[in-house]
């Protein structure tokens, strides 16, 4: 056999052997949530074992645009670095029983583990790089050459000299921190299961009833399409646990589609970001968020999703009445009848929903989150495979295997990165000292520490995935909002993980923004002020979570609907200000005069609950009946619309 044939048969054979690898990882993971978990050192060896090689891969080393991972195959040196990857993670698994009964700290680092536990860490470095973020890559850098220079340094910053075996240690044989750390084992059980789950499902078919769905109930209204793109982006969002990824599965028709009726290229890509953002706050899934969040507080997975219920429903209201103010302003058309789903071809795949039917059952009844998804995904087995057009091949089995395997890889490495950040942060105690410091320079004043955090969080998440961003800023923030102001464990959590979330909407360096703005074909600070514009609820319903309890579903039944008339209605009022259109057309002057009574009413909790509801109806109302009788509060200068992207038909008639 020649050279020339043996790379025949390797080409053929190689992306055998990456989907193999990936499948296995997705088997895994069901079969330990069958079974039950291992103990954890073995569960996230194992899980790590498959994991960061699979990144090599699957992930180019560089990134180019005409490239699509999907098609990537690795050279001699991805190989390579995929074998390396295998053996930290097999020593860890095979030594577990000897690492948990070491006493950390105090027996000795033997030669292999350093070695090991140096791999582990640089090629830890590298597969974030490559397929998280070279922003998250650098902040974990950072950590580490801190760790190195910790004695060199002054002020809060100033700790003792670390020996190289520590870090190592810390980062290698801990099993609470470091890259074994608990939200590793997060990302190993429940994390893992849940994109499995979400893989099942848009297999089945459920995304296209979404969509479909969506378009008959919405798309025939002014602005349906882009509600249409709300809706399938919440749903999938709540799953993908990825806004970038979510644009991407979402954004390639939706963003179209809202070209086409006639929205402006970075109003389209603006709604799909804040859509998809917002899709991980979105209940019952969440994402990621809510199962480390879980981890991380100890509150029951289920109560979260409970109290994080309101705070969703205000931001995609918000969205929802922003494209639906959008498109009246400008005299955007909805989908045509002829284009719109029958209501018979809808109702045929309704029954495709019991799988997620039978998740919220079993969460509401209190099974764990792990198993109740293991059995919404049998669910999913058994009711598509009821109907012929809907049943899943083997070839589609395979694929939705590798599917989940490939996009578990980034979230689990992303999640080990942010547990390296972590444990830099409490072993040298900068955590205490950065809770000092914002403690003092919001001079005791809650709304005052609230600003500071919200600020490091849209900073720290910029460029950085939901995930790590929401672990990393929590092990500073929530301690303090809780220790320090008496804020509860869980608005201080859901706090920080909103801000999180918005970071990946928020200019200049948002993430998901520029993905849609790729889509879109439009500017990505364009896109990114309108994300930002779209998703402004996201910013006081994080406050809120502070100041408003009945947000979290506490207090009588009563006080909870106040609250939501008085945030959905002062958020419409600020909706009205930003578009420049609510009920008819405004001037700057109305426009200010709005925003401040949208503010106030959404926020000022001082003021009298019935008084602020009494506001937002009674401007909302006035504002109807001045559009009732024709008058626009506009100059007559401005009336005229600019018409966007020439040769769409009739979009610019107002939908009746």
């Amino acid at each position: 056999m020649t050279a020339t044939d043996g790379g025949r048969i390797c080409g053929k054979l190689l992306p055998i052997f990456i989907v193999s690898w990936s499948v296995a990882a997705t088997a895994f993971h069901l079969y330990s949530t069958a079974i039950g978990y291992f103990e954890p050192r073995t569960q996230r060896s194992i899980h790590l074992l498959f994991m960061l090689p699979l990144i090599f891969l699957i992930t180019p080393a560089l990134k180019r645009k005409d490239a699509q991972n999907s098609a990537y195959v690795p050279g001699v040196a991805g190989l390579l670095l995929f074998a390396v990857a295998t053996l930290p993670f097999l020593y860890s698994w095979c030594q577990a029983d000897r690492i948990n009964l070491r006493l950390e700290g105090i027996d000795p680092v033997l030669p292999v583990e350093l070695a090991m536990g140096t791999i582990a860490t640089v090629l830890m470095l590298e597969a974030l790089r490559r397929a998280v973020s070279p922003i998250l890559a650098g902040m974990v850098l950072i950590g580490l050459a801190y760790l190195f220079l910790t004695e060199y340094m002054y002020g809060i910053l100033h700790y003792r000299d670390i020996e190289f075996v520590e870090i190592v240690e810390t980062m290698y044989l801990f099993s609470g921190q470091g890259i074994f750390g608990s939200i590793t084992g997060i990302a190993s059980t429940m994390v893992a299961i849940f994109i499995a789950f979400g893989a099942f499902i848009q297999a089945s078919g459920v995304g296209r009833l979404f969509s479909r769905g969506g378009e008959l109930i919405a798309g025939r209204y002014a602005g349906g399409p882009a509600k249409v793109s709300v809706v399938t982006s919440a749903f999938f969002g709540s799953m993908s646990g990825s806004a970038s990824s979510n644009v991407f599965t979402t954004g390639s028709f939706t963003i179209p589609m809202m070209r086409r009726a006639g929205y402006r290229p970075a109003v389209a890509g603006g709604i799909e970001t804040a859509a998809s953002v917002g899709g991980q706050s979105a209940p019952p899934i969440m994402g990621a968020g809510a199962f480390i969040m879980s981890e991380i507080t100890g509150i029951p997975y289920t109560d979260i999703i409970i109290a994080a219920l309101l705070g969703a429903l205000c931001y995609f209201s918000l969205i929802m009445i922003s494209v639906h103010l959008e498109a009246k302003k400008n005299g955007l058309k909805g989908i045509s009848e002829e284009e719109l789903p029958k209501l018979p071809e809808v109702a045929r795949d309704l029954f495709l929903l019991l799988p997620i039917g039978v998740l919220i059952v079993m969460l509401v009844l209190r099974y764990s989150p792990h198993w109740s998804a293991f059995c919404s995904i049998v669910a999913t087995v058994v009711v598509a495979g009821s109907v012929k057009r809907t049943r899943l091949s083997l070839s589609q089995f395979v694929s939705l295997f590798d599917t989940a395997g490939r996009n578990t890889a980034p979230i689990a490495i992303a999640c080990a990165g942010a547990a390296m950040l972590v444990a830099v942060l409490t072993k040298t105690g900068l955590v205490i000292s950065f809770s000092a410091v914002i403690a003092e320079i919001s001079g005791g004043r809650l709304w005052g520490a609230g600003l500071a955090l919200m600020l490091m969080t849209l900073v720290m998440g910029m460029g950085v995935p939901t995930t790590p961003a929401y672990v990393i800023t929590a092990a500073i923030g929530a301690p303090l909002l809780i220790n320090e102001f008496g804020v509860p464990v869980l608005a201080a959590h859901l706090f920080v993980f909103y801000f999180a979330i918005l970071a990946d909407a928020t200019p200049p360096v948002s993430i998901a923004s520029y993905a849609a703005a790729g889509i879109a074909k439009s500017n990505p600070l364009a896109t990114g002020l309108q994300a930002c514009r779209m998703a402004v609820a996201g910013y006081f319903v994080g406050f809120s979570y502070l100041f408003v309890p009945e947000l979290r579903m506490e207090g009588t039944v009563l006080a909870i609907l106040g609250n939501l008339i008085c945030i959905i209605g002062g958020l419409s009022l600020l909706a009205g200000a930003f578009t420049g259109y609510l009920c008819t057309r405004l001037n700057s002057l109305p426009r200010i005069v709005l925003a401040c009574l949208g503010l106030g009413v959404a926020l000022y909790i001082d003021f009298s609950l019935l008084a602020r509801c009494a506001i937002a109806v009674a401007v909302l109302s006035g504002l109807f009946l001045w559009a009732r009788v024709g008058k626009d509060i506009v100059p007559q200068d401005s009336q005229a619309i600019r018409k966007e992207t020439p040769g769409a038909p009739g979009r610019h008639e107002t939908s009746k």
